[in-house]
C-alpha cells in the first residue's frame, strides 16, 4: 500500500475526541479511536511485528525486532531502542466525518467546496506557494483533514512496511505506540507505561510543515481559584453582600498586564484566564500558566499563590482558596547534556533527506512532553501538514513521504552509530 492510500484509509474512520467522555475519565473517549487502533493492530500483525498489545484504553504498542547480526556488534554492544509515537484522535473543533480529496496544485487559490463556496486562499496561506506542482491532500471544507495526527500514523506504518520489504536495511529494535485522546490534555501519554515499554528514546510526529522540529515547549500548569462570598437580597445588602464575582474580577485585574496569550509570542510566557463560572455567592476561576524556563514557571506559580494569600488577608481566609497543579514540563529539560543525542540524530536524518531543520519552540503541549517527563526523551518531528484543527488543513504528499523518510533515517543512524 502506498503512503497516500494508507493515510486516506485512516481518515475514513472518525476519531474525533469526545470532551464530555474524556472529562468523565473514559478512555478512549470515542469509539472511532478503538476502531482505528484495531485496524492498526491487524496491519502490524500483517507486517510481522511482534509484541502487539492493544489495551482497552486503545493504547496500542508493537515491536520490530533487531535484524543486526551478532558479529557486527563489538563487545556485546547493544543498539538503543528507538520508539515512534502518534495519536489516534482528532480535534473536536470539527466533528464531521473527513472527506479528503487530492488536488494537483497549480498555484493560486484552491476551491474546496463549489456548492458552499469554501476556498483555501493563497493570500491567507502564502506557504502554499512552496507546493506549486505538487499533489496536496485537502478537505471538502466541512471537516478536518485529520493529518493531526493520522499523517504521523501513516508515516510510521509506511516506514515499518519499507523496513520489512527491505531486510538489507540494518536496524536495531524499533518500538511504535499509538495513543488516544492527545487532543484533550495528553491523556493517552499520561496513562502510558514508559518503563514496561522498554524504549531508550523516542520521537512523536505531531508537528506541522516539512522541516519543523520541536525540542522545547512549555512548562505548563493550571490554577483553580475559588471565591466564596456572602449572598444577600439587594434591598438590604449594604454591609452584608460580599460578591464573589467581583472578587474574581479584582483578582484578574491584579494579574500582570500584557502577560496573556493574545499579547505574547515566541518564548514569552503567560497567564490565561480560561474559564469563570459562578454567582455572587461562589465563583470558580480557572487559569493556565505557561513559561519556557523552569525558573520562570516557578515564579509564576509562586506569584499566584502570593496573590491569593494577599487577597485572603484583605477578604478573610474563607473568601478565597487556590489549587495549583503541574501539567507537563518542557521537553528541553530532558534533552540536556549527554541526553541531547536524539536531537543530533534527528538533525542528521533531516540533512540526509536534504531538509532544512527549522527548530521551533512549541507554544503548546504534545505527548512527547509527558513521555519525556516520565524518563523517555522524546522530541517532536514534522508530519508535513498545515493548519491543524481547521477546515483548511492540508497535507502535501511529498511532505508526508519526507516524514516517513526521516523516520527511516533515524532508525538507520541509530544503528550505524553502534555497529562496526
Amino acid at each position: 500500500m502506498n503512503i497516500t492510500d494508507r493515510f486516506l484509509n485512516y481518515t475514513r474512520i472518525n476519531t474525533t475526541t469526545n470532551r464530555g467522555k474524556g472529562a468523565a475519565g473514559i478512555m478512549p473517549s470515542s469509539d472511532g479511536q478503538m476502531e482505528l487502533a484495531q485496524l492498526l493492530a491487524q496491519e502490524l500483525e500483517t507486517l510481522g511485528m511482534q509484541d502487539i498489545v492493544l489495551r482497552e484504553t486503545a493504547i496500542l504498542t508493537a515491536t520490530l525486532p533487531s535484524n543486526i547480526p551478532v558479529e557486527l556488534l563489538p563487545n556485546d554492544t547493544t543498539i538503543p531502542t528507538v520508539a515512534f509515537f502518534a495519536h489516534l484522535d482528532t480535534s473536536a473543533e470539527q466533528t464531521n466525518d473527513t472527506h479528503a480529496q487530492i488536488v494537483h496544485y497549480h498555484g493560486g487559490d484552491i476551491c474546496l467546496n463549489h456548492d458552499l463556496n469554501i476556498i483555501l486562499k493563497e493570500s491567507d496561506h502564502p506557504e502554499l506557494s512552496n507546493y506549486v506542482g505538487d499533489d496536496i491532500l485537502v478537505t471538502d471544507g466541512t471537516c478536518l483533514l485529520g493529518a493531526d495526527d493520522k499523517a504521523a500514523i501513516a508515516a510510521i506504518m509506511h516506514t515499518l512496511q519499507e523496513l520489512k520489504a527491505n531486510p538489507d536495511i540494518l536496524h536495531g529494535t524499533v518500538k511504535v505506540a499509538f495513543l488516544p485522546d492527545e487532543e484533550q490534555g495528553l491523556r493517552g501519554a499520561k496513562a502510558f507505561d514508559v518503563e514496561s515499554f522498554g524504549a531508550d528514546f523516542g520521537y512523536t510526529l505531531d508537528c506541522c510543515g516539512i522541516g519543523e522540529f520541536v525540542h522545547e515547549n512549555w512548562n505548563a500548569g493550571n490554577a483553580v481559584v475559588t471565591f466564596t462570598g456572602q449572598s444577600a437580597h439587594p434591598m438590604s445588602a449594604k454591609g452584608k453582600l460580599k460578591n464573589s464575582l467581583l472578587m474574581a474580577h479584582q483578582f484578574i485585574s491584579m494579574l500582570p498586564a500584557g502577560e496573556a496569550p493574545q499579547y505574547t509570542e515566541g518564548r514569552e510566557g503567560y497567564y490565561w484566564v480560561k474559564e469563570m463560572a459562578g454567582n455572587s455567592a461562589k465563583t470558580v476561576l480557572k487559569l493556565d500558566i505557561r513559561d519556557f524556563t523552569q525558573q520562570g514557571y516557578r515564579d509564576r506559580m509562586v506569584f499566584l499563590q502570593n496573590l491569593a494569600d494577599s487577597c485572603a488577608t484583605l477578604w478573610g481566609e474563607s473568601a478565597i482558596s487556590i489549587q495549583l497543579d503541574d501539567r507537563y514540563e518542557n521537553v528541553a529539560n530532558s534533552l540536556e547534556g549527554e541526553a541531547r543525542f536524539p536531537i543530533d540524530i534527528a538533525k542528521e536524518a533531516y540533512t540526509r533527506n536534504n531538509i532544512e531543520m527549522k527548530a521551533i519552540p512549541m507554544r503548546g503541549g504534545y505527548d512527547g512532553a509527558v513521555l519525556s517527563q516520565k524518563g523517555l526523551p522524546c522530541p517532536n518531528l514534522f508530519t508535513g501538514a498545515h493548519n491543524f484543527h481547521s477546515i483548511y488543513e492540508y497535507l502535501p504528499v511529498k511532505s508526508l513521504q519526507a516524514a516517513s523518510s526521516v523516520v527511516t533515517e533515524i532508525i538507520k543512524i541509530t544503528c550505524e552509530r553502534h555497529i562496526q
